[in-house]
């Protein structure tokens, strides 16, 4: 590939790339000595699932390791126990040592999925960080101003609204910011949210005499299932990349029209030039366009196989009304049973098709519980069942009732 070539493949959907014509000069200087860029992802293991939002990021780095680059992953386990203040109104909660042990080693699990875990370098930033002493600190700190800091707008809206910005946390980012110094990293990649803390690392570098600071290339944040927030397992809109195919191949089913050409660019290596035709109504039905997305994306994570076997599954269920293979059943317990009836919401609760008696009451009010088939209409309704009957919530849920 040409140099130009490379870096069409590098800044394919990303949000902005600080300073752009450095990139093009690292890579060329690259080809020219044979040396290849050291390129820097930190992650903090704060929340060890990975999802296809997270996946973004980790996409991208493998694109370096295929054009020859070298990829260190710093898991932070030193700065976790400070706490990164993004996007937070309040304190983070520190982590302590085992919970970070714990989490690193999940998500070397799952990332490894999409890195060539021997083209990996993993480091854990305490093996700097932790060997600081209150010299050292001092002498960091006073490569960065207050002012500099306040800059970031968590603390400047926590200053603004008087909520407390407790002291350690301005060692976040001047933390991050000498991970890029001690890896001398030539490219640095994260989320728009992490701007400020890669842009730190370029001043750090900057201040301890490196000529050509890291580049910063940020991807955008990938939106969720909802279609409003960012991807997120706490907001119950995500599609992790250890979820089975099936349940993979129908969360991505449902998305909207308008979310397909932000998830094919960034979930998958479909050429621009077609994306554009998929995602034309005009000229690709959206439902296909939806399923070749879908295929795409699970076949990243689970093989085109199974990816194949999910879309024809789904295809069996959805498409034709027929019930999937693998229902799980529910024993009901006796004293559900009053006079051999059972009361539809308590039913919905017991069953695990939802948390509560007014999450089942909006359910099935909303038409979105079934027995056999039949949508069920009150939530306060008596009604007898038999060993057998399949309950179902939406089109992925189903369970087999099985009577006492």
């Amino acid at each position: 590939m040409t140099i130009d070539e490379q870096f069409e493949v590098l800044a394919r959907g990303a949000v902005e790339i600080v300073p752009r014509e450095s990139l093009l000069t690292k890579l060329r200087q690259s080809r020219e000595t044979g040396k290849p860029l050291q390129i820097k992802l930190g992650l903090d293991p704060t929340a060890p699932n990975i999802h296809i939002g997270h996946a973004v990021v980790l996409r991208k780095l493998r694109k370096f390791q295929d054009l020859g680059h070298e990829v260190t992953i710093i898991i932070g386990d030193f700065t976790a126990m400070i706490g990164d203040p993004t996007g937070r109104s309040e304190t983070r909660k520190q982590l302590t040592p085992e919970e970070v042990a714990i989490n690193a080693k999940t998500y070397a699990d799952q990332y490894n999925k999409i890195l060539d875990p021997a083209k990996t370098r993993v480091v854990f930033n305490s093996e700097w960080l932790g060997k600081l002493n209150m010299y050292d600190i001092i002498a960091l700190l006073a490569k960065t101003t207050v002012a500099r800091l306040l800059e970031r707008d968590d603390f400047t809206n926590r200053y603004t609204q008087g909520l407390p910005i407790h002291a350690h946390e301005l060692l976040y980012p001047i933390c991050q910011a000498y991970d890029s110094v001690v890896l001398k990293s030539d490219v640095e990649l994260g989320g728009t949210d992490q701007k400020f803390n890669i842009m730190m690392g370029r001043d750090f570098q900057r201040e301890s005499g490196v000529a050509e600071p890291q580049v910063a290339l940020f991807v955008p944040i990938l939106v969720g299932l909802d279609g409003v927030d960012k991807m997120s397992k706490s907001k119950n809109n995500a599609i992790g990349i250890d979820e089975p195919p099936l349940t993979m191949f129908e969360k991505l089913m449902s998305i909207t029209d308008a979310m397909m050409p932000q998830y094919y660019e960034l979930c998958t290596d479909i050429p621009l030039d077609e994306i554009g035709l998929l995602c034309d109504n005009n000229k690709t039905h959206p439902k296909l366009a939806k399923k070749r997305l879908a295929t795409e994306v699970v076949a990243v994570y689970h093989g085109s196989e199974a990816a194949q076997t999910a879309g024809d599954e789904w295809e069996r269920i959805h498409a034709q009304h027929e019930l999937p293979d693998d229902i799980a059943e529910f024993a009901l317990p006796a004293d559900l049973l009053t006079g051999g009836t059972v009361r539809v919401s308590q039913l919905v609760v017991a069953a695990r098709l939802a948390a509560s008696g007014g999450e089942a009451k909006r359910l099935v009010q909303q038409g979105g519980v079934a027995l056999n088939g039949e949508k069920l209409k009150d939530p306060s309704a008596l009604i007898s069942l038999t060993s057998g009957d399949i309950l179902s919530s939406g089109r992925r849920k189903f369970v087999r009732l099985i009577l006492p």
